[in-house]
């Protein structure tokens, strides 16, 4: 009972954290000195770090999961759900390291550790797929009229002289927009989750404590 009760505390809030996450999906703005303006910045991972922190990395998926899947079914897809995939794998690409390494020694500076492991991830595997799946998508869909690929590098060039290659496009404008990303909702997690954790580590159970419960 209650291993049952514990499981359907943390469902609650996986619930309530994918909500709050999709609902700052909203909030999202433009970083004009770092990339294209189609590419817009918002603080949605933050809820899901902090779910993952204080619930573990397979929470911090199912809430990720769950915010993007509140986004597809309130807003719809523009891309055939390739964009939110996309967002899907780079979001884990974050929050799953970090949660792992805080998982094993549950100390601020392993939280930051896992950050800056988790934003190195982030920004590597934001950057392969906006190099080969975004962007030719992007191109193929919404540029078909404006040149194709080379109207979205001709964007980047007016912005980082170098940028006008998909390579140079995803070094100057994409690896920089995600690593900004990174660190900046890596700050406001440090900030906030010390204040939410208590509220939250009194209403969930952790899967090791779940784990001696069952025994």
């Amino acid at each position: 009972m209650q291993t049952r009760n514990g499981n359907l505390r943390n469902m609650v809030l996986v619930a309530m954290l994918g909500a709050i996450a999709f609902i700052l999906m909203y909030l999202e703005f433009p970083i004009p000195f770092i990339a294209p303006a189609f590419y817009e910045m918002d603080f949605s991972e933050v809820p899901v770090l902090i779910g993952t922190f204080a619930m573990g990395p397979a929470a911090g998926v199912a809430i990720e999961f769950l915010k993007i899947l509140l986004h597809t079914l309130l807003r719809g897809t523009s891309t055939a759900y390739v964009g939110e995939v996309a967002n899907f794998v780079i979001g884990c690409a974050l929050i799953v390291p970090a949660g792992l390494l805080y998982r094993s020694r549950k100390t601020r500076g392993r939280a930051l550790a896992g950050m800056v492991l988790g934003t190195i991830l982030m920004v590597a595997a934001g950057s392969l797929i906006n190099a080969y799946v975004l962007l030719p998508w992007y191109a193929n869909h919404f540029f078909a009229g404006a040149g194709g690929m080379a109207g979205i590098l001709e964007i980047g060039a007016q912005l980082h002289a170098g940028a006008g290659t998909v390579m140079g496009f995803v070094l100057l404008c994409v690896a920089p927009f995600n690593l900004f990303k990174g660190i900046v909702v890596s700050a406001v997690t440090m900030l906030l989750y010390k204040r939410v954790s208590v509220v939250i580590k009194s209403f969930a159970v952790e899967p090791e404590k779940r784990r001696v419960e069952k025994a």
